[in-house]
């Protein structure tokens, strides 16, 4: 796990939907909450331009961040992000507070190397098709991954990769696997492009064909 992200946020006491939108016109600012861990709730602002730096960050998402208020600082997740339809601007931010000795449900990313060096791709005339872009783990906050990774170097024309053939971290466990092994949904895929297949049956045919023509007697050969 990589050093978490840090935010220096203030606390706010106005709330509502008024409050809330006067942080947003006036003052340029989001407001956000933290919740969770046994402790009280807290209501925070941000600055804008830090919300929306945060956001191209990849570890934002599915990394433990690092709140301080004032003196105090939380350990919190992201747990929701509200934009606004229309133009896509943040609104308001939901992070969960964690605790070192509980689980946390976090969705992490799932990174695809060496797919320039794919054997099925590079020999053997395949295109790669990503199913899951993420992937919903289940772990202590000390053993969450930055990523999951999947090498397609040595992957062959016709592999199937699924949830249950990638190798986790220790401590780490695939949240939607628990469910039973119906949810042993396909990662990704390495094959043919569209149109291969029925050309690569067409071919088949065609030899078939000569083949059968080779063998057929000639008129010659029947009157003898």
């Amino acid at each position: 796990m990589s050093e978490a992200l840090s935010f220096s946020v203030e606390k706010r006491t106005g709330l509502g939907k008024g409050h809330a939108r006067r942080l947003r016109r006036q003052d340029d600012k989001v407001p956000g909450v933290v919740y969770g861990g046994d402790q009280p709730t807290i209501y925070f602002s941000i600055d804008y331009r830090h919300v929306a730096k945060a956001i191209q960050a990849e570890a934002f998402y599915s990394q433990v961040l690092e709140l301080v208020i004032g003196r105090k600082k939380e350990r919190v997740v992201l747990r929701e992000l509200q934009r606004n339809p229309a133009s896509d601007k943040v609104l308001h931010i939901d992070f969960l507070r964690i605790r070192e000795d509980r689980a946390i449900n976090i969705s992490v990313p799932i990174h695809y190397l060496n797919e320039d060096k794919c054997h099925g791709v590079r020999l053997q005339s395949g295109v790669i098709s990503k199913n899951l872009t993420e992937i919903e783990v289940s772990c202590l906050p000390k053993h969450l991954p930055e990523f999951i990774p999947i090498d397609l170097e040595h992957v062959e024309l016709g592999t199937t990769i699924h949830l249950t053939d990638l190798e986790l971290p220790e401590g780490v466990s695939i949240v939607s696997l628990t469910h039973g092994d119906m949810h042993d949904v396909l990662v990704v895929s390495v094959h043919l492009p569209r149109g291969g297949a029925v050309e690569e049956e067409e071919e088949e045919a065609e030899e078939e064909e000569d083949i059968v023509e080779e063998d057929e007697p000639t008129p010659d050969e029947d009157e003898s």
